[in-house]
């Protein structure tokens, strides 16, 4: 068995991983890289394969042509419903004879890109539920994939433990370990016992906060730190704008329930909130839909923002732009592109965290000083991550036992304590395995 590190493994995006099983291949994750399409014009916002290559916003897969791979490949499965690990299956998986296999939100959430972008997919997609498992059929035998449920900053995300001749090959980007989380099923430990007793050959591993030496909190402990903002701050008469992951459905349903105490009428704006709510609505796991409006192309949006600007103190406004994207619905507030003019006093939560690549770091700093210039309050990191953290990883690892580590998602820098971390646990230098993207490494 051969492992190819295709994208993810020195960058926070693109993930790709091949599994080459001599007659079978079998793909994790189709991501994006978004950085340079966030640094993109507005105007050059129509993505080709072509121009996503041109700008390494992709994996580049084309490794596996060189190494008469292509033809192989059985199926791709996506671990779960971000764009860094479903945004590239429109432009990309046209490339391969296989099936797309996924959760039903993660399904639900392609087929809205796939809409979107008017790209017609001739691969099969097909939905396994979490905690279940499907076969993927290979040129002489099948091979068994666990959808593994486990938690993470969207719904039904899971681990997938793929069955092969040499043993089990564990994927297992992103996660945290959420005991109570506010929607859906907490992580499946049974499973994951039961595996590490079957033997797990090789761990592929969500290791971005390898080094920080932190259990992650619950979500519970965010909708508690967003109930704390909100119900002690002083915004009678204030505008109200809460921002975070479109696709955060648990986050979305705290911010709904707040917003409905506190008798405002609440609005989501925006085509990437539009997307991950109706793709929840569609699986049965958006309980707040009835209770917010959504107003997603522009002039349903204009219209609705000159309404709020009269009447603030009766609405919560919900939009994205946490990463200060240029052109996102809090980008061209802050630069008075829509017909909504900040008050002095107006209140603005980032329920988000930044993530960590330069863009967003500087894109973040400049949002910020033009809020603050139109007077508007700001409350950052009113946030739990969805990564584990060095002491969940800990747990993790003695849960399940893998023989081989290879850390994933992020920067050397970034994952590479997960290394230090399995030598810790008693791990020998030749079962660890610090990859590239591009990389190859036989099993």
């Amino acid at each position: 068995m051969k492992i190819y590190t295709i994208g993810g493994f020195n960058e926070v995006g693109k993930n790709m991983t091949a599994v080459d099983l001599g007659e079978d291949v079998i793909l994790f994750d189709c991501g994006l890289f978004l950085p340079p399409i966030v640094e993109l014009e507005e105007a050059e916002k129509v993505y080709t394969e072509k121009k996503l290559r041109g700008i390494k916003a992709i994996p580049d897969d084309l490794m596996l042509d060189k190494l008469g791979l292509r033809d192989k490949v059985r199926a791709i499965i996506p671990s779960h419903a971000h764009l860094d690990h479903i945004g590239a299956i429109p432009f990309m998986a046209h490339r391969y004879n296989a099936e797309v296999i996924g959760t039903p939100f993660t399904i639900e959430v392609l087929k809205s890109i796939l809409s979107d972008e008017k790209i017609n997919l001739m691969n099969k997609l097909k939905v396994v539920q979490p905690n279940s498992f499907c076969y993927v059929q290979g040129k002489q035998k099948k091979y068994r994939v666990d959808f593994v449920n486990i938690t993470h900053s969207t719904i039904q995300c899971s681990l997938v433990a793929l069955h092969t001749p040499e043993g089990i090959v564990l994927y297992a980007n992103d996660f945290k370990l959420d005991n109570t989380p506010i929607m859906g099923q907490k992580p499946n430990y049974d499973l994951l016992k039961k595996l590490g007793e079957e033997g797990i050959k090789v761990l592929i591993v969500d290791s971005l906060y390898s080094g920080d030496a932190r259990k992650t909190a619950s979500e519970k402990v965010a909708r508690t730190l967003l109930e704390e903002v909100l119900f002690t701050t002083r915004n009678e008469n204030a505008g109200l704008i809460v921002t975070t992951f479109s696709s955060h459905i648990a986050r979305l349903k705290s911010i709904t329930e707040f917003g409905k105490k506190l008798n405002r009428k609440i609005v989501f704006l925006g085509r990437s909130l539009n997307k991950y709510v109706t793709s929840a609505t569609k699986v049965d796991m958006c309980p707040f839909r009835k209770d917010v409006e959504i107003a997603t192309y522009r002039k349903q949006l204009e219209r609705k923002l000159k309404q709020i600007d009269k009447r603030r103190s009766e609405y919560m406004v919900v939009c994205t732009g946490h990463q200060g994207e240029p052109g996102s619905i809090l980008d061209r507030l802050g630069r008075n592109k829509l017909p909504f003019k900040f008050n002095k006093e107006d209140n603005i939560v980032f329920s988000s965290s930044i993530i960590p690549a330069e863009t967003n770091i500087k894109n973040r700093e400049r949002l910020d000083l033009k809020l603050r210039k139109r007077g508007a309050r700001l409350f950052n990191n009113v946030h739990v991550s969805g990564h584990g953290g060095r002491e969940d990883l800990r747990d993790f690892l003695n849960l399940i036992n893998p023989e081989h580590i290879i850390p994933s998602h992020g920067s050397h820098e970034k994952i590479a304590p997960m290394i230090d971390l399995a030598k810790e646990l008693g791990y020998k230098p030749k079962n660890l395995h610090l990859m590239n993207d591009g990389d190859a490494k036989k099993f």
